[in-house]
This record gives C-alpha cells, structure tokens and sequence, in this order.
C-alpha cells in the first residue's frame, strides 16, 4: 500500500480538489484508491447524521467499500479550528486517537491511500499536538498544494522550509490556480519551480466546468502507475 498526506499553503488551497483529481488518476489506472479526511470542521446535517462535502468528495472519488465515520472519524459544525470546535462540544482529538482511527481504516485494502490535512501543515489538534505530529508519527510522505494566488510564494517556501527542518520526506507538491486573475502566473509557477526542493508532481488550471490535472511524469513515477 502507498501511503500519502496532502497538505497546502493555506486553508482554501485547494487540497479536496488535488486529493480527489490523485485519487481519480489512480482508479483510471485501475488501482484501489480510498481517500482519508481524519479531521473536518465544516458540517450539516444529512443521512442523519453530520456529513462534511470534503469528506464526501473523497469517498465519492475513490473505489473502495469504506463506510462515513471511518473516512471522517473527527467532525465538527462549525467551520472554526477544529481544536476549538472539539473542545466546544466536550471532545479531545490526540495523534493516539488519530492513530487508531487511521489504523482501522487502512484495512480497506487500497493500493494507494490519500490522507487530507485540515488546514495547513501546522494545524494545532489540542492544546500540546498538532496535526503534523500525527503525521510525522506516521512517516506519510507529503504531498504539498500550492495554492496559486498572490503571496503563494512566501507561503510556499515558508512551508517548505518548516517541512524540511522537520525531517518529512516530501514527495512533490502540486501547483493549483485558485484564483482566475492571479497576474504573472507563469512567472510565479516558473519561482516555484525554480525554488521549491521537491519534485513538481502536476498542476491543476482554474476551471469553472471539470477540473484537470495536467500530470507530469514525477507523479506517474511515484504512484507508480503505467
């Protein structure tokens, strides 16, 4: 099994829109591909019960029989830092509770498995732990989104910067527009590439009909896909 996290730049980076284009990518080339949202702060009520749309994009993206809570096994109404919407209503997230949920649900039996972060990398989950730990903890190499708008580039290399001090073995990022009207783009994206230390896995153009992902050869590599 191979084993991912995708985290960004910034929250709105566009990480359910990446996670789920990779998951598509890899059912295209006939993997098994499940995509985990441990932690989502942004709910309502359906099916009778709370449901998040990042959650269900994954699950509608990937192929394998996994149910809700074990896709989501942390979710919150509010859309506020989910460490304080936990504690709002009486619950505690740890990188133990995190661990055994993440252990439960990687007996779905993908062939590539997706992590989504919430956030961006150093998202606190209560009040000593951050959502990073659990990751470092778990050895997942990384998948950065690059949000492209203006300011990418100091959040980006700042991210990069932090990752590499930390140890993670970053497997590539991927550059999504997220804003139609970002001036230079090519000029930034040319920085990035220039600059980032990690390979440039693919890129995903703003579209208001359906999404792409022009691939590059790194990202075929590393899911090892023909």
């Amino acid at each position: 099994m191979k084993q991912f996290f995708v985290t960004a730049t910034d929250t709105d980076a566009g990480k359910t829109h990446v996670t789920s284009l990779l998951l598509k990518l890899a059912v295209q080339h006939k993997k098994k591909a499940a995509g985990f949202k441990p932690i989502a702060a942004g709910a309502e009520e359906a099916f009778g019960r709370l449901v998040n749309t990042d959650a269900l994009t994954l699950i509608e993206n990937g192929n394998t029989n996994v149910l809700y809570e074990q896709v989501n096994p942390f979710i919150f109404a509010p859309p506020i830092a989910p460490h304080i919407a936990a504690a709002q209503q009486g619950e505690h997230i740890s990188v133990s509770k995190l661990r055994s949920a993440y252990d439960e649900f990687k007996s779905c039996g993908a062939d590539i498995l997706i992590t989504e972060g919430a956030g961006g990398w150093l998202l606190p989950i209560n009040d000593t732990e951050l959502l990073s730990d659990w990751v470092l903890a778990e050895q997942l190499p990384v998948i950065l989104v690059v949000g492209m708008k203006l300011g990418c580039l100091n959040h980006a290399l700042l991210t990069m910067e932090v990752l590499a001090h930390q140890g993670v073995h970053v497997a590539g990022w991927i550059a999504n527009q997220v804003d139609p009207q970002m001036q230079e783009y090519d000029a930034n994206l040319a920085t990035l590439k220039a600059r980032l230390p990690a390979p440039f896995l693919g890129e995903s153009p703003y579209t208001e009909h359906t999404p792409k992902l022009k691939i590059h050869r790194a990202l075929m590599e590393l899911f090892e896909l023909g």
